[in-house]
Parts: C-alpha cells; structure tokens; sequence
C-alpha cells in the first residue's frame, strides 16, 4: 500500500498537512473529506516518487524525542475531549507527525485498537518509547472513562517535567562548556605557544623567574607525556561510564552529586520536585499507592532517592505511613516530610504534593537563574587566573630584561 503526502483546509480554516497510507490517491482524498478535511488535491502526491523521493541519512532525526510524546499526548487528549472516536484520532495523529518511527508507532497502535485491544494493550507493545508512568495512567484512564482528563493531566505533567530537565541540563552545560574551553586553550598555549617562548629565554642565560620556570616546566611535561594523559583521560572517562552501569557505582555517584557544592541542592530540590510532582500525578489518576510510589522510584532519576522511596513503599505494605519512613531517609527535608504527613492526616495528599512540587519547582527556576547570573563573573575569574596566569608567566622575563637595559 502506498504513502500519500497531502495538504488540506482544516474546519477551522487552517492548513494542514500530513501522510496517509492508502491504496490510490482518490481514497486519501475521501478519507480526509470524511474527516472534515478539505483536501488540496495538486498537493497530494504519492511519497517517494518524482521530487517527492525521501532522503534519508541514517542517525539524523530517526529518534523518538520526549516532545513528540507531550505532543501526542495533548493532542489526542483535546481531540477524545471533543468526541473523536479514539481509533480517527490515532489516524490523524499518526498522518500528521513529522518523526517517521514516531509515525510507525502509532499507526502501530491504530491497528491494535482496531483490532480490539485496549489502547493500554496497545501502549504495553511499545516500552521503549511509552513508560511505566504513561501506560499505568492510561490503564486508570480507560478502567475509569476519564481517559481525556489522564491525557490533559498526563500531558501538564510530561511538559513541566521536561522544562524540568531541560533547566538542569541548562545549568550544567554553562560551566562544563567553559571548562572545556579553558582546557583547550590551555593545552594550545603549553604544546604550541610557550615552547617558541622557551627558546627565545634560553638565549638570555639567565635564571627565569619562578612563575615562568613553572609554566616552561609544565609545557615539557606535557609535550613528553600528551599521548599519556589522553590514554589516561579516556581510561577516567570509560571507568566512570562503566561504573554508572554497575549498582554499587551507580549509587556511590549519585550520592556524591548530591552532595556536591550548589549542583548537590539543585540536584536535591530537582529530585523532590520529579517525586512529588509523578505521586501526586499518578495518585489524583487513581493508581493504587504502592504501584505509584514503585513508579516514581524508577523515574526518580538518582539511586539515592530511588532507595528512599523504595523503603517507603516497603513501609507502607506493612502498614505504616509515608511521611516516616522519608523522614528516617534524611535525603527529604522535614518541610516535605511534614507536608505529606498534613495531607495524609487530611486525605489530601495529592493536592498537597502537587503544592509541594509547585513550591520546589519555583525553587530550581531561582537557583538557575541565579546561578547564570553568578556563573559570568566567575567563569571570567577562573579564564583570567588561568588564561591570563599563563601569559603574564611568559612576560615576567621581558619586563626584567627591560627594567636591565633600562
């Protein structure tokens, strides 16, 4: 069966486009005619041929992205809201993405709905790219026919939790960035700029200053031994990956970045936001606790809070409360722990963690912005100590030689 490229006249009068896959050009046309798209016919055209051929260059937007999914989400939440059979709404959504595989998917859920599953079935076939927190609120959804209020509320929750991710990531790149290039130009200036230095001193005959001595004396070291330090650069990088991928690395470093000096916090009050914000999500869906606190652990991001709610859950099965066993983490502070156990007293307790992750959330969106305030005056510190040091080094011996002959 072929693919159709189309373009049409939505009922609200927009353009818009998509790909169908259809027997002849007329059936795309009276398919989109039956879902109250006016087609331009001179453009729809079968894909792939005449101008129309696809380039494809293998690893260049192939991959599935965390905005295609918020999309989709918000998307076919507005459109079951509106009374869109659930089965037109995966065709529509799947015609109009613009990700290939992402488009393969959900024509792959189409057909599984179609053929009488529920769309949690279909969900389940496609871990990889929907997780334990989408498909277990799709199940609450269909079981309690408020699937388009799971979606809507689903879909709040994927975008804060990107913006979330994307905040972090915003303010560890920053620094790491600079470093980098600090370590570049440093490296430029010990091979290639102080050893034409060093040759035009040793003509002098004359002791060097300290400063100078040390920095010639590193430029040797370096020069010698720089196959040395990349082995052994990659030999700290590749350790390190490896023990990411073990359980005891995993949680010796996730507790060392949170015990980091300012990212430790960010990280901390990031982490508190994620936990607070997925529970209250999941439990205001209707997901049973112990299956909600056994997801949030999974997305938790870090070992250590991981391990914290996994004991959480464990207390809980025995009966006990939440707010406890947080407490006796110690990787909770006593403001949250005290706030759960006020909603758990009250049977409030979604409505209390999302307030909590409210509250936090606004916490990481200061300390970001704080710290790319702070981080321009220090970064221009660190290149002037490090940058400049090494330039002064080099002309301490040409003011001595000048003040001489002066």
């Amino acid at each position: 069966m072929a693919v159709f490229r189309w373009q049409g006249v939505s009922p609200r009068g927009e353009t818009i486009a998509g790909e169908m896959e259809a027997p002849t050009r007329d059936a795309v046309l009276a398919r989109l005619r039956s879902q109250r798209i006016q087609p331009i016919p001179n453009k729809v055209k079968e894909k792939g041929k005449g101008l129309d051929r696809e380039l494809n260059i293998p690893g260049f937007g192939d991959g599935i992205k965390p905005k295609d999914i918020v999309i989709f989400t918000r998307q076919l939440g507005t459109m079951i809201d509106a009374g869109l059979p659930i089965v037109q709404s995966l065709d529509i959504l799947a015609e109009q993405s613009d990700n290939k595989n992402f488009r393969k998917v959900v024509r792959k859920l189409k057909e599984d709905v179609e053929s009488g599953a529920t769309f949690t079935e279909g969900l389940q076939k496609h871990e990889k790219v929907f997780d334990n927190l989408f498909v277990n609120m799709i199940a609450a959804g269909e079981v309690g026919g408020i699937l388009d209020t799971i979606l809507s509320r689903l879909s709040e929750y994927l975008e804060k939790s990107m913006k979330l991710k994307a905040q972090i990531k915003g303010a560890m790149i920053y620094p790491a960035t600079i470093v980098t290039v600090a370590v570049v130009v440093t490296g430029v200036l010990l091979i290639w700029v102080i050893p034409v230095f060093s040759e035009l001193f040793s003509s002098f005959g004359q002791d060097l200053p300290a400063p100078t001595q040390f920095v010639i004396n590193l430029s040797n070291f370096t020069i010698a031994y720089f196959p040395y330090l990349i082995a052994g650069l990659v030999a700290i990088i590749i350790t390190i990956r490896q023990l990411y991928h073990t359980e005891a690395g995993r949680l010796r470093m996730d507790q060392m970045a949170l015990q980091f000096p300012i990212f430790g916090d960010l990280l901390r009050k990031s982490a508190i936001a994620r936990f607070t914000r997925t529970l209250s999500t999941l439990i205001s869906s209707g997901v049973p606790i112990l299956d909600a606190l056994l997801i949030t652990a999974k997305t938790s991001g870090n070992k250590i809070v991981e391990r914290a709610i996994l004991a959480t859950r464990a207390s809980i099965s025995e009966g006990n409360t939440i707010s406890a066993p947080l407490a006796e983490s110690k990787v909770f502070p006593p403001m949250v722990c005290q706030m759960i156990a006020v909603g758990e007293s009250t049977g409030a307790l979604d409505a209390m963690l999302q307030k909590i992750a409210e509250f936090y959330e606004d916490e990481v969106d200061n300390m970001v912005a704080n710290l790319t305030t702070l981080m321009e005056p220090m970064v221009i510190l660190f290149l002037g100590v490090i940058i400049g040091g090494l330039v002064i080094s080099m002309y301490l011996p040409i003011f001595k030689l000048g003040s001489v002959i002066g």
